[in-house]
């Protein structure tokens, strides 16, 4: 009888328990994924608006008689424009893209579309993926975003090595939105990992700006390569939030609500550490910026603030209930309010008066806080155990991992051991071969000293 009267009681607080939780998710906003993140400056920012007005310059045919420019214009010279891709050229191997010669900013941009609803050619490359197909450079990447960004690289190698050549203090920047931000992203993770293609060019000179970004790689990839990949984030954006696979997304594109309703309720009953240590779980990549222009109970929008951060945990996990969370993925969208942040940066300096020479050692002092900001996450991931997770080398004189390898080494250990008895898995020849690859005399000297021992 006792336990008959029990189970009323068990139910209630059954109920109770479900009712906190909704009430708890349904007052989670996208301002408390960002809300412990410092505010972006006027100078990391300033190339986002920009980047955006160039993607939407790749939907218009004709720029010198463009249709639905925006306000202020897209900010291109069509003489800079050296070439401009349609899905003819391209044959759906890639979106259509644009590679533009930016002599007022000294930057080489190529700039790619987002998903185009109705060319079937965008949902294969979508299509093309399972969870653990494709691994790069210690981690998983999503496999057809992967093809595509090979397509275009292995299609513009040739004019994009003469361009890094000929403007060798010209940035190159790879920038994307939706569909095409997974492709930018993929890009210049290749271009990073085989720099030869292009002439050798060095690291700092490679950015990408992914843009409503699509979870295209696992975590230690996103921290790891977040001093060269930015992602930009509109409030509520579902894309950089949920980890369903993106063939269920868009197969689901009419029920998308209810979709990303149920997925919301599935995945915040896992913890965030089992997350983390699913090595193929894909995420935003790099640096992220997210721009907050809404508040909680309040009607209208707000003037938006730029918070930026690299996490490692906290990073973008959960949907946002939010009627907004689709129509923030607009590039159109994306691109306003980009536009009125970056104009209520300068405004703030106008009034603070910075001098020219202050302005310069802000930068510097910006830069120096980014790299020990990625420096921090690195050491972050290590340190919750993520997946293929490992600190660079102090030295810098090579890579202490190997692909497709599980177990990596802190910078506490000697990538080289002094006796037989190391447990290093790069042999003298190969170590020898990456450190005087460019000087045959001394790789000989040294393999013949090597074998007299």
């Amino acid at each position: 009888m006792s336990i008959i009267c029990g189970v009323p009681l068990l139910e209630c607080v059954y109920c109770l328990a479900c009712a906190r939780w909704a009430w708890k998710r349904c007052l989670h906003t996208a301002g408390h994924d960002s809300e412990t993140w410092g505010l972006a400056t006027a100078e990391e920012f300033e190339p986002v608006p920009r980047l955006c007005r160039y993607i939407l310059a790749v939907y218009e045919e004709d720029l010198r008689h463009p249709l639905f420019e925006p306000p202020g214009g897209y900010g291109i010279n069509p003489d800079w424009l050296i070439l401009r891709k349609t899905y003819e050229n391209t044959q759906g191997r890639a979106p259509p893209y644009i590679l533009y010669l930016d002599h007022d900013h000294a930057d080489i941009v190529l700039a790619i579309r987002g998903l185009n609803l109705a060319k079937e050619s965008d949902y294969q490359v979508l299509l093309d993926n399972k969870l653990g197909k494709k691994k790069f450079d210690g981690g998983y990447v999503h496999n057809g975003l992967l093809k595509a960004a090979g397509w275009v690289l292995e299609a513009e190698c040739d004019i994009l090595k003469e361009l890094v050549e000929k403007h060798p203090n010209y940035t190159l920047t790879f920038a994307g939105h939706s569909l095409g931000s997974g492709v930018a992203a993929m890009l210049a993770l290749v271009v990073v990992r085989h720099h030869d293609k292009l002439g050798n060019i060095d690291r700092r000179r490679i950015r990408c700006y992914a843009i409503a970004p699509a979870r295209c790689m696992s975590l230690n990839l996103a921290v790891r390569y977040a001093d060269v990949i930015n992602s930009v984030v509109l409030q509520d954006d579902f894309l950089p939030r949920t980890a369903t696979p993106l063939e269920d997304i868009f197969k689901s594109v009419f029920c998308l609500p209810c979709l990303l309703c149920m997925r919301c309720m599935r995945d915040t009953c896992i913890p965030e550490e089992k997350m983390l240590r699913d090595p193929r779980r894909l995420y935003a990549p790099g640096r992220l910026y997210h721009i907050v222009e809404r508040k909680p109970f309040r009607l209208g929008r707000f003037p938006p603030v730029v918070r930026t951060a690299v996490p490692v945990d906290g990073r973008f996990e959960h949907i946002v209930l939010s009627c907004n969370a689709t129509s923030d993925h607009a590039i159109i969208w994306i691109e306003r309010e980009a536009r009125r942040a970056m104009d209520l940066m300068l405004e703030k300096d106008r009034i603070m008066e910075i001098p020219a020479k202050q302005r310069m050692e802000r930068q510097e002092t910006l830069a120096r806080e980014h790299s020990e900001e990625h420096k921090a996450a690195l050491q972050r991931a290590v340190t919750l155990s993520v997946p293929h997770a490992y600190l660079p080398s102090r030295y810098g004189t090579f890579d202490e991992h190997e692909d497709g390898d599980n177990s990596h080494k802190s910078t506490g250990e000697s990538s080289v051991g002094s006796s037989g008895k190391s447990k290093t898995k790069v042999s003298w020849n190969e170590l020898i071969e990456r450190l005087f690859e460019k000087d045959e005399s001394g790789l000989m000297l040294l393999k013949e000293s090597h074998r007299d021992d």
